[in-house]
C-alpha cells in the first residue's frame, strides 16, 4: 500500500501540469535558442493546458542558466533548453562548472538542430574549401578566428576542425556570437565558425563568404557550399542542437507526457515553419536518443580539449 508521501507524489504527477511551467533559456533573448523556445512555448502551453513561461538566464556561455536548471526540483515545473554549449563544449573545458551534463539532467527531447558554417571575410584570399585549407596551412599562426567565447560550440568546433586538418589559427573569444560576427563582417577578424542562422544574412548579402558547412546535406540557401562530409571530414559534421531537459530524477511519466506533447507541437506546420525559418531542422526524437546525443557530443569535445590542450582563457 502506498504511503501518504508516495500517494501525494503519484497524484501530483497524474494531475501534471496544474500550474504554469518555467522554461529556462540559458542565453539572452533574440538568439536561435530563444527563438526556438518561444516558437514552442505558446503551442506547448495549449497542448498541456498550462502556460509556459520563458525565462532568459544568460551569462557564462549558457552555464549560469543551465546550473540553475540543474538545481530545480524534479517536479516538471522547471525545464530548460539545452544546447551543445551548455551540455558538451563548456562542461568539457571548464572544470569549475557546478553540474554534470550526463547525470544532473533528465533528457526530454531534442527539438531541433542547426547547421554551423565556416565563414571568411570577402577579402580572405580563398574562395573554396581547398583554397582555404591551403592558405591557412601555408601560413601557420597568421590567421585568427572569432568565437562566441571560450568553451562555446564555435570555439570547440573550430578546434575540432583544426585538429583534423592540422591547421594553426589563433582563437579570439568574444562575449557572444553577435560581437564576433560583427568583427568578422568588419574585417577585424578574418574567420569564424558560427550558427548558420545568424551568419546567413551576411553570406547572402556578400559581406561574408561561406567555405564549408556542418549539415546532413547541402543547405539550399548556400547550395554551392560543401558539407564537411563531402570534403572528407565527417567528424566535424556536427550540428548545434536545441533540446529540453528537466532536472535529474524527473519522473518517467512526466518525461513521457512532455515528450509526447512536444512531438505534437513540433509537428504543427506553423511551429515547424518558424523553426525552419531560423535555418534549423526539426528533430523531435526520444528521451533516450537525446541522452545518447548529449553523451556523444560531450565525449567528442572532451577529446578535443585534451588533444588541443585547451584551457579557459
Amino acid at each position: 500500500m502506498l504511503g501518504l508521501t508516495a500517494m501525494g507524489s503519484a497524484m501530483a504527477q497524474s494531475n501534471y501540469p496544474n500550474k504554469p511551467i518555467r522554461l529556462i533559456v540559458p542565453f539572452a533573448a533574440g538568439g536561435t535558442t530563444d527563438i526556438i523556445a518561444r516558437a514552442i512555448s505558446e503551442p506547448l502551453g495549449k497542448e498541456l493546458g498550462q502556460a509556459i513561461v520563458v525565462e532568459n538566464k544568460g551569462g557564462g556561455g549558457g552555464v549560469i542558466g543551465a546550473a540553475e536548471a540543474a538545481r530545480a526540483a524534479p517536479d516538471g515545473y522547471s525545464l530548460s533548453v539545452a544546447t551543445v554549449s551548455t551540455t558538451a563544449s563548456n562542461p568539457a573545458i571548464n572544470p569549475a562548472i557546478t553540474y554534470n551534463p550526463l547525470t544532473d539532467f533528465t533528457p526530454v527531447i531534442n527539438m531541433a538542430a542547426t547547421p554551423n558554417v565556416v565563414v571568411v571575410h570577402p577579402s580572405f584570399p580563398a574562395k573554396t574549401y581547398a583554397e582555404f585549407v591551403k592558405e591557412v596551412s601555408s601560413n601557420p599562426g597568421k590567421y585568427s578566428y572569432a568565437s562566441s567565447g571560450t568553451g562555446g560550440i564555435g570555439h570547440l568546433q573550430t578546434e575540432l576542425f583544426k585538429s583534423l586538418v592540422n591547421l594553426d589559427m589563433q582563437h579570439i573569444p568574444y562575449r557572444g556570437a553577435g560581437p564576433g560576427l560583427n568583427d568578422a563582417v568588419a574585417g577585424q577578424v578574418p574567420i569564424m565558425f558560427d550558427n548558420l542562422p545568424s551568419a546567413l544574412p551576411f553570406i547572402t548579402s556578400g559581406r561574408l563568404r561561406a567555405i564549408v558547412v556542418a549539415a546532413p546535406e547541402r543547405v539550399a540557401a548556400i547550395s554551392d557550399v560543401p558539407t564537411f562530409n563531402e570534403v572528407g571530414l565527417e567528424p566535424a559534421n556536427r550540428m548545434a542542437y536545441y533540446g529540453i531537459l528537466g532536472p535529474k530524477d524527473l519522473p518517467p511519466d512526466i518525461v513521457e507526457k512532455l515528450n509526447s506533447a512536444l512531438k505534437k507541437v513540433l509537428a504543427e506546420p506553423a511551429v515547424a515553419k518558424r523553426i525552419e525559418d531560423t535555418g534549423s531542422i526539426v528533430v523531435a526524437n526520444s528521451p533516450a536518443e537525446f541522452a545518447k546525443q548529449i553523451q556523444e557530443e560531450f565525449e567528442v569535445y572532451s577529446d578535443v580539449v585534451k588533444k588541443q590542450n585547451l584551457k579557459l582563457e
